[in-house]
């Protein structure tokens, strides 16, 4: 089935706003629901409706009214198909839907709508499912709602199924005029029904209660003092606490109390004092009986009670133990709590305690009592003040009048002064009636009293850890409450009568009384049927006849008539004076009883033991029954009192829309009428009438008719005496009234035709001779019920509840075993009791041993045919459930008030299911199923039955339960730890565990409290999930309770967790590797329970931060062992000789273990998997420094020794090996550690390693290479002297290159001798990356070598071309070169051995490159160094013309970037191109120095030197100096010089370089500065004057240089070496520095 919500939120209409008063009415499967009337175009009403679907091929139907003054009319109507309902848990903003003015209809049934309207609703519809019901239940439901749907419209009266359950109607639901009456009747997690300030519509004031509202009314003044009383005592709310650890409750008194007063007071008010509390320590009785079956006391499930109290309140107050162990050990416990001074006043003056039952932990029981003395000073306060509520008489009593228990002092003084002032009350007694009969109860319930199970949950004992705890006996019978407190097992004369009445209708049961002998017969005069009052019809054979009694009636009645034969035949003898005949049929009916008590003797034992008669009493009993059976017929008679009070939802027979009904009411021939009420279909009549009745087997008709006065009924009364239109009737059998009765009977056809709703309520008093003061027939037979329930259950099976074994659809009307049950049966049959009363009364039963094995399953089962007998009305009425269950006979705020105390009493239980439903015992867990089955019948009870808007969700209920359970086990294993782990996981018997109790809790100094209590919460948490989520199915979507168990776990765990490492935070008194241990515990408790629950999902959890300085504490640690360790493995390979771990790896063994340990360390970082990135970031930070920290410190080891290694052969290679096999590990721990997504500042230290240990290989690598520099010096010079010796010109002849080739190998084999060994080796030992770097290395320094010694000339003196080849910034020397240029001879190469050393060098770079196992030839090509050799070689055939033109086309910046002249000199240039020739003239004037910065201790006489360099020179003026001036800084010379540059090349081709130099006599002149300026710059202006600074030296690139030295080796060459000395002078030492 599925839960249907309708919110009807508003709507929008369109018209003037006065014109509406508009409600909605809601119809699917048969039910229809109505909103309020709201006025205006805009209405809101803002309601929510809730169905039961079980169809879902059907729709909702949707109609907006407008409320007329007569007739009410349709706005429009929406159609909306169930199956296009979504599924939802929450609340939505509904859609707009137009109201359409037409229905379309397919085989009787509503399937759309047409003819929109311009009006619109909001709705918001959804389907829910609250709770899977049983099956059985969904069967019988899904039965009834097809039977409903079935019917059509057909009439269809339900007679089949309850032709002897009357069906209860409508009701009010306030009592005695006072609409606040029940405002205390509260459950304690919601306001039951009956708070209801406002009567719902057509309700009377008066309370519709069989069971208690027969009697006579008090004064207005008294109930208003009651109510004051009532009033005055605040309930509060029961609720789950979570807050705590424990679960802490606070109950409301409604528990356990009703209010007491005295007789006077009380004698038949209804809900005003349902429940005035007086309860103060009762409900914490701290006394922990383990007999909460005890606690079933008086105040019945009916209303025998009253009287009871004045019997004798010793007896009352020791009906304790009737749960299970009646005077057992536990009489001590039980009788500490059942005297009536428990400061808990009842109706009765009874009092009920609360008891706590709390399981054996282990074996032991403790109590812990509170401080007596402030609850007796409470109690007593509270009493004083309320001096009539105490009954008189009454006396602290113990169990069995022996000697008292023990008594702890405390509560000694309590019961002493509890006594006193209940002494001093005494008085109160007088003021009571005892003229009222004993069954007259105030209230409605009479004995409804607490749930007398307050947990105790200061005590930390009661969790049993791994559901080995067996379930306490104490517990075994259920719930320790008053909720069914059987007051009637005390009643004696109560007991008594209904003892008689039991014999009396089992002696002579009607379920087999002998059949009528019916025969068709002719009426020859108008003649009406016995049954149902209608004529027999017809000319002849109108209907059929008995020949043995004479009753007559129609054919289709005669299955109907249920009175016996036999004694009508005897009663209409004796009447007619037919003595013989009577005498015939006694004798008859006398055979039949003795039959039944010689067939059937075993049901006459049981009602013996049952109330306990003697065999002697027995005997005579059943003489004096069987003759008041034969008597009943002639000597019976009664006075019989009716006062019709009132009429619910009755048919509109007008055509107004309403009726004028008017009651009938005929006893035997007698027929008295009431008023007529006018237009009215709730009339309130209140009419008394008496007859007398001297028939047992007589009925009462009470028949409901519409006044019509019109010609049409004036036809109507000629031919049928009928002028009025019949609106319903009831028949009661006399024999089934008693006492004084209120009963609502529900109106039923007279024929198939009829069409008939709604129920009349009637107040009928007998008074049947011989029986004055009788209870009504529903008490008698409430105590024969309970007595039943009570020998069978409590004296012959010690508490336990023995369930039938019953099957079929009725098989829950099965309520005891098959002598039992016929006897409550044929009293239910004979005295007119329905069998819904009978179910809930065993349903009331039933509530005092809730928690035997076993009944939870039979109370659900009952409680769900409740709700289905009152929820699925009939399509034949209007009455609504409510109003169904308010005119129940049981009495609704009692049942109301049994469902609340029930349903609280569950969820103490459900809030304790360890104990109560331990995991170990399979039935206990099924009775734990059926508990939550039986919250959801009351859940579903309140909603269908009670019409409330929202009670509690039974999966809400229970999972606060569960909560609240988890949270006390938390806390008991939390405070029991090392007990629990010891008993439950010590596998050592031997090992001591005798810790201090101090050290047994948390501790600073170690963390060994921790680990253990993981231990116990994952067996909490794995015993939820394997057996209580599989018994606790019902709400899949909601509860599952391995996960809230995990999760309530999780959550106060965390909590404590947190806290206790904040703790040890500040502390640090245990290892970091213990607290890394223990984070591994709750990572795994986290990851295994937690991490998936939906309330943990997607959110990083808190636990990574409690451990975070913990484990940064260890990766401090772990820092420092890693750096031991490395030195440590270097120490051992060092030993070793860096032995390559395996012929395959090519490193040693440091670098493996140097990882080993830095992965190991990273693995366990790794394995705590922490959820936290802000966190695991922190960690990868700390660990990247680490490892940085361990690799540089390696690589710097080797940088310092590895020189002293460069000599062996394989050594050097293995070391670098091992510095790049770091870098390899270096990359996959960064990947391991998160590649790309590595926390940004981790990543770039790691970056930035690898850098490092990049630059450290190439420094190795360097040195290495260097390290051959020596030997292949040798060899180069060999390749030179072998170079020397091959003669020839530059142009070879084709023929010739073959010799050219094999020159190019003669040179090349001093090299390719020493290359091949190396090289070979270094392929073999050195790793790839190794291998390339040694490689680039080795072509560096043979480039190098080969340019220095053979390209460039291989001069002896180290200031030579040396000098020019080594860096720019030794150019300072480079004026020494012209001494050797003067001094020596130096070689050039000729072309040919040019072309030779370029065969030579293709030769070196394929060996190289080594078949793509080398270097790459991009790279060999592109590197400077060949670069560089090559452009030697290339610069070694050109001219010295072309080489200066390429010099100062290439030098550009020779004079620039002078940051510090030493000077300036002012020049004027001008450049004319002549037109015809092309050739150029430069002309520059010199005009003066300036600033010219020189020390000199003897004369100073600058001059300023100008030189045109450029090609095509030789022949031309190239140099011009002005004169010197004599000791001036800033001379003036104002000279021009003529340069003639050809017309060869442009001007870009020559430069001026401007020299200031000091002259000196009889020595070389000193060089002040120099300057250059590019002829390029001036060409496009043709002139420039400027003021150049002078610079110490010429500025020159490699180029430049290699230009320089190649000039410099053509010392023959005048314009080269004038070129070369210009290029290479620089400022002279100054005499003064």
């Amino acid at each position: 089935m599925s839960l249907l919500c309708v919110r009807v939120k508003k709507a929008k209409l369109q018209g003037p706003p006065d014109k509406f008063n508009t409600y909605v009415t809601l119809k699917v499967q048969n039910v229809k629901s109505t909103t309020v009337a709201v006025r205006g175009d805009q209405p809101c009403w803002e309601q929510d409706f809730m169905f039961e679907i079980s169809r879902l091929d059907l729709g909702l139907i949707v109609e907006v009214w407008n409320k007329g003054l007569i007739w009410d009319t349709l706005v429009g109507t929406v159609w909306i198909a169930l199956k296009a309902i979504h599924q939802s848990d929450e609340e939505g903003p509904g859609e707009w839907s137009t109201l359409e003015a037409e229905v379309v209809m397919k085989h009787d049934e509503i399937c759309g709508t047409k003819n929109p309207t311009p009006h619109k609703i909001l709705l918001d519809t959804r389907f829910e499912l609250p709770f899977d019901i049983p099956e059985e239940e969904a069967r019988y439901w899904t039965r009834k709602l097809e039977q409903i749907n079935s019917l059509g419209d057909d009439e269809y009266s339900f007679q089949e199924e309850v032709q002897k359950k009357p069906l209860p109607s409508a009701a009010s639901q306030c009592s005695f005029e006072d609409a606040d009456s029940a405002v205390d009747d509260r459950d304690s997690d919601y306001r039951s029904e009956t708070s209801n300030s406002i009567p719902p519509p057509y309700h009377t004031t008066v309370q519709p209660n069989a069971s208690v509202h027969q009697f006579t009314v008090p004064s207005r003044l008294q109930q208003q003092g009651v109510l004051r009383e009532t009033c005055a005592v605040s309930l509060q709310n029961y609720d789950l606490d979570y807050q705590e650890h424990v679960a802490i409750r606070r109950y409301d008194s409604i528990d356990s109390t009703v209010s007491g007063r005295t007789d006077t007071e009380s004698t038949s008010e209804s809900s005003q004092m349902t429940s005035r509390q007086c309860s103060i320590g009762s409900r914490r009785s701290l006394d922990r009986s383990d007999s909460p079956a005890g606690s079933s006391r008086y105040g019945s499930s009916c209303n025998v009670s009253q009287g009871s109290s004045h019997l004798s309140e010793l007896d009352h107050s020791h009906e304790s133990a009737h749960g299970s162990e009646q005077e057992d050990d536990h009489q001590e416990r039980v009788s500490n709590h059942s005297y009536h001074s428990s400061g808990s006043y009842q109706k009765d003056g009874q009092a009920l305690h609360r008891e706590q039952e709390e399981p054996h932990g282990r074996g032991e029981e403790e109590k812990i009592y509170e401080t007596e003395e402030k609850r007796a000073d409470h109690s007593v306060a509270l009493e004083l003040e309320k001096p009539k509520d105490v009954d008189a008489g009454a006396h602290v009593s113990y169990h069995g009048d022996n000697e008292p228990p023990p008594f702890p002092p405390a509560r000694a003084h309590w019961i002493r002064a509890i006594s006193k002032v209940r002494l001093r009350l005494q008085e109160g007694q007088d003021e009571a009636d005892p003229s009222k009969p004993p069954w007259l109860k105030g209230g409605p319930a009479g004995g409804l009293y607490g749930i007398d199970s307050m947990p105790d949950l200061r005590k930390k004992k009661p969790i049993p850890l791994v559901s080995d705890l067996s379930l306490v006996q104490s517990r075994k019978a259920g719930i320790t409450s008053a909720m069914a407190t059987r007051t009637s097992l005390k009643d004696e004369e109560l007991k008594s009568h209904v003892y008689k009445k039991t014999l009396q209708a089992l002696i002579y049961p009607i379920s087999c009384t002998t059949p009528h002998n019916f025969e068709v017969w002719t009426a020859t005069t108008p003649t009406y049927c016995y049954e149902c009052e209608g004529l027999l019809w017809g000319i002849a054979r109108q209907g059929m006849r008995c020949g043995e009694c004479g009753v007559k009636c129609h054919e289709k009645c005669q299955d109907l008539l249920n009175a016996d034969c036999l004694q009508r035949a005897a009663e209409k003898s004796s009447k007619h004076g037919a003595e013989d005949r009577t005498q015939n049929f006694i004798m008859a009916m006398k055979d039949r009883m003795k039959i039944r008590e010689r067939n059937k003797p075993e049901i006459f034992d049981l009602i013996r033991d049952v109330f306990c008669e003697s065999k002697l009493t027995h005997a005579q009993q059943m003489k004096t029954v069987k003759q008041s059976v034969l008597d009943g017929t002639s000597k019976w008679s009664a006075k019989i009192t009716i006062t019709v009070v009132c009429a619910q939802g009755l048919q509109a027979k007008d055509k107004t829309g309403s009726s004028d009904p008017y009651v009938t009411v005929q006893v035997g021939k007698t027929k008295k009428r009431t008023k007529t009420i006018f237009g009215n279909l709730n009339p309130v009549w209140e009419e008394k009438f008496y007859f007398e009745c001297h028939n047992s087997s007589d009925r009462i008709k009470v028949r409901v008719w519409d006044e019509d006065d019109d010609i049409k009924s004036r036809v109507k009364q000629r031919l049928k005496r009928e002028s009025d239109d019949f609106l319903g009737q009831t028949i009661i059998e006399v024999r089934t009234l008693s006492g004084e009765m209120d009963v609502w009977y529900n109106l039923e056809k007279r024929t198939d035709k009829s069409a008939v709703s709604g129920a009349v309520r009637l107040q009928i008093s007998v008074e049947i001779k011989g029986e004055e003061k009788v209870a009504p027939y529903h008490i008698q037979y409430t105590c024969l019920h309970e007595n039943l329930f009570h020998h069978l259950t409590d004296v012959h099976g010690n508490g336990v509840v023995k369930i039938p074994d019953a099957k079929g659809d009725d098989a829950w009307k099965v309520y005891f075993d098959e002598t039992a049950q016929e006897i409550v049966d044929e009293f239910a049959m004979r005295y007119g009791i329905e069998s819904i009363y009978q179910a809930m009364t065993h349903f009331a039963c039933l509530s005092s041993k809730y928690m035997c094995p076993g009944v939870p399953a039979v109370m659900s089962t009952l409680l769900a045919n409740i709700n289905a007998y009152y929820a699925h009305t009939t399509a034949s009425t209007n009455v609504s459930a409510s109003d169904r269950f308010a005119a129940s006979n049981f009495g609704k705020e009692r049942f109301v008030k049994l469902l609340d105390q029930l349903h609280n009493s569950l969820r103490i239980d459900l809030s304790m299911y360890r104990n109560n439903f331990p995991a170990s015992s399979r039935e206990r867990l099924q009775d734990l199923k059926s508990t939550v089955d039986l919250l959801t019948s009351i859940t579903f009870f309140r909603m269908k039955v009670q019409e409330l808007q929202s009670p509690p969700r039974a999966s809400q209920v229970v999972k606060d339960c569960v909560k609240a359970c988890l949270n006390s086990t938390y806390e008991y294993i939390f405070n029991n730890c090392h007990e629990l782990y010891s008993r439950e996981y010590q596998t050592d018997p031997n090992k001591n565990q005798d810790l201090p109790p101090e050290e047994q809790g948390p501790s600073i100094r170690n963390l060994d409290f921790w680990p253990k209590l993981i231990t116990l919460i994952v067996s909490i948490i794995e015993e939820d999930k394997n057996s209580y989520t599989p018994v606790l199915n019902q709400f899949p979507q909601e509860l599952a309770v391995g996960k809230i168990s995990a999760e309530v776990m999780w959550s106060l765990f965390a909590q404590d967790m947190k806290y206790a490492m904040e703790e040890h935070e500040k502390h640090r008194l245990c290892k970091s590797a213990d607290y890394m241990n223990l984070h591994f515990k709750v990572k795994w408790l986290y990851n295994e329970y937690v991490r998936d629950l939906p309330a943990f999902k997607g959110k990083v959890p808190e636990y990574p931060a409690w451990f975070e300085q913990f484990v940064m504490q260890w990766l401090d640690e772990n820092e420092d062992v890693s750096l031991e360790f490395l030195h440590g493995a270097l120490e051992r390979d060092k030993k070793d000789g860096f032995q390559q771990t395996s012929e395959h790896a090519l490193f040693s063994c440091s670098v493996v273990d140097v990882f080993t340990q830095l992965n190991q360390s990273f693995e366990i970082i790794k394995k705590l998997e922490c959820p936290d990135p802000v966190i695991v970031a922190h960690y990868n930070r700390r660990f990247a420094k680490t490892i940085g920290k361990v690799l540089m410190q390696y690589a710097d080891i080797l940088s310092k020794t590895f020189q002293s290694y460069c000599s062996k052969e394989k050594l050097p290679c293995i070391l670098m090996n091992n510095v790049q096999q770091l870098r390899v590990q270096l990359e996959k721990m960064f990947e391991a550690m998160g590649g790309k997504e590595l926390d940004a500042e981790a990543s770039d230290h790691l970056k930035e390693l690898q850098v490092k240990l990049n630059n450290v290989l190439d420094e190795l690598s360097a040195v290495f290479g260097n390290s051959f520099q020596t030997r292949i010096d040798e060899c180069v010079k060999q390749m030179s002297d072998i170079l020397c010796q091959v003669k020839g010109t530059g142009n070879v002849a084709a023929n010739a290159r073959n010799t050219v080739a094999q020159d190019a190998d003669n040179v090349l084999r001093p090299l390719m001798d020493f290359l091949d060994g190396n090289l070979t080796l270094f392929a073999t030992v050195c790793e790839k990356t190794v291998l390339k770097r040694v490689l680039k290395e080795l072509w560096r320094v043979v480039m190098n070598t080969m340019e220095k010694l053979i390209v460039l000339p291989p001069l002896t003196d180290h200031t030579g071309t040396q000098l020019i080849f080594s860096a720019a910034k030794e150019l300072g020397h480079l004026s020494k070169l012209k001494d050797h240029m003067v001094r020596e001879e130096t070689r050039s190469l000729t072309p040919k051995q040019c072309a030779v050393l370029d065969l030579a060098l293709d030769t070196i770079k394929q060996y190289f490159h080594a078949g793509g196992n080398g270097l790459k030839k991009t790279f060999l090509e592109k590197s400077p160094d060949l670069q560089s050799l090559r452009y030697a070689l290339s610069l070694y055939t050109q001219t010295t013309d072309t080489l200066i033109k390429t010099f100062v086309q290439t030098q550009t910046a020779q004079g620039s970037g002078v940051d510090d002249p030493v000077g300036e000199v002012s020049i004027q240039i001008d450049l004319y191109t002549h037109p015809g020739t092309g050739e150029h003239k430069v002309t520059v004037k010199v005009v003066a120095a300036n600033d010219l910065k020189w020390q000199t201790s003897g004369m100073f006489r600058p001059f300023v030197e100008i030189t045109m360099i450029g090609p095509q020179q030789s022949d031309k003026k190239r140099k011009f100096t002005t004169k010197s001036k004599s000791n001036n800084w800033a001379p003036k010379y104002n000279e021009t010089f003529h340069f003639i540059l050809g017309n060869e090349d442009g001007p870009d081709a020559y430069e001026l370089q401007v020299c200031v130099k000091d002259y000196c006599f009889a020595r070389e002149d000193r060089v002040l500065g120099i300057a250059v300026m590019q002829l390029r710059d001036i060409a496009d202006k043709g002139s420039c004057a400027c003021w150049c600074p002078l610079g110490r030296r010429i500025h020159m690139d490699e180029t430049g240089l290699t230009i320089l030295r190649i000039l410099s080796q053509r010392t023959n060459d005048e314009v080269a070496r004038e070129f070369v000395k210009l290029k290479s002078e620089s400022r002279s030492a100054e005499e003064g520095t």
